[in-house]
């Protein structure tokens, strides 16, 4: 398999990568939203195919303390390929230096990043613009 990596988003087609986020499922994700949410992150990954985008993935980071990877996609059609793992492998070792890389799984799908030596929190909290959203999939759970 011939695949093309990238690691800015110079060239990307935002609406390319609004359908992969569709389709991996990882939800509705505007173009113009991922557009502000990967320029702001320090690190990107993109994976392309014959010209196609097939994969992506970006961590947030300040550097030095905290890196926190998010939103991994891969097309349906290749998934189970290994790239997901590829991508992950790659934005934690951009991520090296910083004193904590931190993520939230897709319910169901944390043993995936536990294999690449994630391990669970106790104290992890969050505010979502959403609270019945993510309450529905899963995210969190009642106090």
């Amino acid at each position: 398999m011939d695949i093309e990596w990238t690691y800015t988003d110079e060239d990307v087609n935002w609406d390319e990568l609004s359908d992969l986020y569709r389709l991996a499922p990882l939800g509705n994700k505007t173009a113009e939203d991922l557009e502000i949410v990967f320029n702001s992150s320090l690190y990107k990954c993109f994976l392309y195919q014959s010209g196609k985008l097939i994969g992506a993935g970006r961590a947030l980071a300040d550097g030095k303390d905290c890196s926190y990877i998010c939103d991994l996609a891969i097309l349906p059609k290749h998934q189970g390929e290994g790239l997901g793992k590829e991508i992950l492998s790659k934005l934690i070792t951009l991520s090296e230096g910083h004193k904590k890389i931190i993520l939230y799984s897709v319910p169901g799908k944390e043993e995936f990043y536990i294999k690449s030596g994630f391990k669970r929190m106790k104290t992890a909290l969050a505010i979502f613009s959403n609270e019945k959203h993510a309450k529905s999939i899963g995210l969190i759970q009642e106090t």
